[in-house]
């Protein structure tokens, strides 16, 4: 018997694309979403009468009803719906996803571990209708890059690498029951927010591998905070040479540094250096929000972090040690909201919460909207963290040229941000790039992959 040959291009005739990438998502839709009420972001109105079309997962033109080609597009009828651009959380921590129960093993945990579950804590996000993040504290580009990739699904992300911490600072979490010498490895085996750095020579070369590694911003601790075992919170963090010398680097990549603080004295220190950024701010004055008004400073209040720490439901998430400075800057949040407010500092969204705690990202309108007004609160959401991130021109409108990040809702959160609260009542359909992520409505589909192509 002759031993047959093998062909070795028989049947092999499926495209590359769909062998080399089987997670590929469809080319976006041209929509027409006609009959809505559109959130003006910019102007902070809502208007009738017009249709949004989306082309290339962009946005094409914002036209009234009537005036486009509608063999070019499919047609949805937006009547009674409420068009947003998607939301941006200014302040997450991607790496710390949910699963555990406390705050030691939820910042410790094995990376491999994190890997596994990013995904899900990923998604979750997209789902509350954050179609933008920006990650304040360990999450690496090959996440962003998976995301982008939609290997998994999620939220565009800024991120600035490793949180950049003195010894014994925010991003130290190292056991302090043991000397420095008990952690001489390089710790790679967990997914760690933060790294230590001291004098400016390790601080400039921290901050040139975060940008290295595909950073767009820094992030110092300048002070001290709820999480770390080493500080308290009227600690002031980093030198001035340390903290100019970071701000050198930053400036050398056409980038800023944003740091996390919550005393005048630590704010102040950064605005002297160069700061531009302030997580938290929880214990600003008068004279310190003039200041930042005056440098042209953003701050990002994280109010519902406090909230959910001390509510019953993770009243075993904390260490005592940590409960009693939670009580302090949860006091005071608040009370700095309302300076903010006063002097018009320029104010951003973020949540900041860890682990199990995200799943009340969107709790921070409800509890904004006590100080605030929903034009305020949904422009910190939107217009000004996009142009803080220099993406003020793609990010934040529903406006010709930006990219076709949508939300559809069934209420106005103009008249009450807080049905932005309650995604899961409200939110009917989010689209990030012209595609769409999630939906409930059975007019939009999902363009998310039900099977594998190959």
């Amino acid at each position: 018997m002759m031993v047959p040959e093998i062909d070795v291009n028989e049947g092999m005739d499926k495209p590359f694309e769909q062998v080399s990438k089987p997670w590929r998502f469809p080319a976006p839709t041209s929509y027409a979403l006609t009959n809505a009420t559109v959130i003006d972001t910019l102007k902070g109105v809502s208007i009738k009468g017009y249709t949004v079309l989306t082309q290339n997962g962009f946005i094409e033109n914002v036209v009234p009803n009537g005036g486009f080609d509608s063999t070019k597009y499919k047609v949805v009828d937006c009547t009674g719906k409420f068009l947003s651009p998607g939301l941006f959380d200014f302040h997450v921590h991607m790496i710390a996803v949910q699963g555990e129960t406390g705050l030691r093993d939820t910042l410790r945990l094995p990376q491999n571990v994190m890997l596994m579950r990013v995904g899900a804590h990923s998604r979750a996000m997209i789902e509350r209708g954050f179609t933008t993040i920006r990650d304040c504290g360990g999450m690496e580009h090959y996440i962003a890059d998976a995301i982008n990739d939609n290997i998994i699904i999620g939220p565009r992300a800024f991120f600035c690498g490793k949180a950049i911490s003195q010894t014994g600072g925010h991003a130290d979490l190292r056991d302090n029951n043991l000397p420095g010498q008990a952690f001489d490895s390089c710790e790679c085996h967990l997914s760690n927010l933060g790294v230590v750095a001291d004098g400016p020579d390790a601080c400039i070369k921290a901050a040139r591998e975060n940008f290295r590694r595909g950073a767009s911003f820094i992030k110092i601790m300048s002070g001290g905070g709820v999480a770390s075992p080493a500080d308290q919170i009227e600690h002031v963090q980093y030198s001035d040479a340390e903290i100019k010398a970071i701000v050198e680097v930053a400036e050398n990549y056409n980038s800023f540094v944003t740091a996390h603080a919550y005393t005048p004295r630590s704010i102040k220190k950064c605005v002297a250096n160069g700061v531009k950024g302030f997580e938290h701010g929880n214990l600003i004055d008068a004279e310190c929000a003039q200041l930042l008004v005056k440098n042209d400073c953003y701050v990002c209040p994280t109010l519902v972090t406090y909230k959910a720490l001390a509510s019953d439901q993770f009243s075993a998430f904390l260490p005592p040690s940590s409960k009693a400075k939670n009580a302090i800057v949860l006091k005071k949040g608040m009370e700095a909201l309302v300076i903010t407010k006063k002097y018009g500092v320029k104010i951003c969204f973020g949540s900041d919460l860890l682990g199990n705690l995200t799943a009340y990202q969107s709790n921070e309108f409800a509890i904004r909207a006590k100080v605030l007004n929903p034009v305020e609160i949904l422009q910190s959401a939107t217009i000004t963290p996009a142009s803080i991130m220099k993406a003020g021109d793609v990010i934040g409108q529903l406006a010709k040229g930006f990219y076709a990040d949508i939300l559809v809702l069934d209420s106005n959160p103009l008249e009450d941000i807080t049905v932005l609260d309650k995604p899961e009542k409200h939110l009917l359909s989010v689209f990030k790039n012209g595609l769409v992520y999630h939906t409930k409505w059975a007019e939009i589909k999902s363009d998310v992959p039900s099977t594998i192509a190959c």
